[in-house]
């Protein structure tokens, strides 16, 4: 419903011109901020590059429409604001955008209420909530870790597996924890290039 670039909130969500998403981290629509800041643009491509055209790499999906809730910057992130990038997502679905499920590779921090209730708002709005299992190594069937811990119905946890199907060596797991395990060590894919 936005129009790039006209400085409008033309879908009167409280945001001006999120044609591309939001940065909560940083308040504005800039949801790129340089070369250094390449982890969403590596699972964009993970996600959705074209493939069969010669060129870089291929996703997993190539015909997809991609829309960031950036909420991580240069000092880390807030819970608060981890909340209004899920919120953010529940409210442009129930607006009628089409959105299907979130990335949500990221992880640290305890229990928080109000995080899982935010889940639990885009589970009744039937957006899956895709979670890393961590990166730590450890069983998260004996600690728990968040978000990819909580025990809202519509959340995947994703462990990390290499190229041969065995479990990354900094992954996370969990036998009850845990729900799928898909390729994330020495993925190729794309990334911005820096100056």
């Amino acid at each position: 419903g936005e129009v790039a670039g006209n400085g409008v909130d033309d879908d009167s969500n409280g945001l001006i011109d999120d044609v591309y998403g939001w940065d909560f981290a940083s308040g504005d629509n800039s949801v790129f901020d340089g070369a250094g800041d390449d982890h969403g643009t590596h699972v964009a491509g993970t996600i959705g590059a074209v493939g069969g055209n010669g060129a870089g790499v291929a996703g997993v999906v190539w015909n997809v429409k991609l829309l960031s809730a950036k909420f991580l910057g240069n000092r880390g992130g807030t819970t608060a604001n981890a909340i209004k990038a899920v919120d953010y997502f529940t409210n442009l679905k129930n607006k009628g955008v089409n959105i299907v499920a979130t990335n949500n590779s990221w992880g640290g921090g305890g229990f928080s209420q109000a995080l899982k209730d935010a889940i639990d708002r885009a589970n009744a709005a039937n957006i899956l909530f895709i979670a890393a299992a961590g990166n730590s190594g450890t069983n998260n069937d004996a600690t728990a870790s968040y978000p990819s811990g909580y025990t809202s119905a519509n959340i995947i946890a994703v462990a990390s597996i290499t190229s041969t199907g065995a479990l990354s060596s900094f992954s996370q797991y969990g036998a009850t924890t845990v729900d799928i395990g898909a390729p994330g060590s020495g993925i190729w894919s794309t990334i911005p290039a820096s100056s």
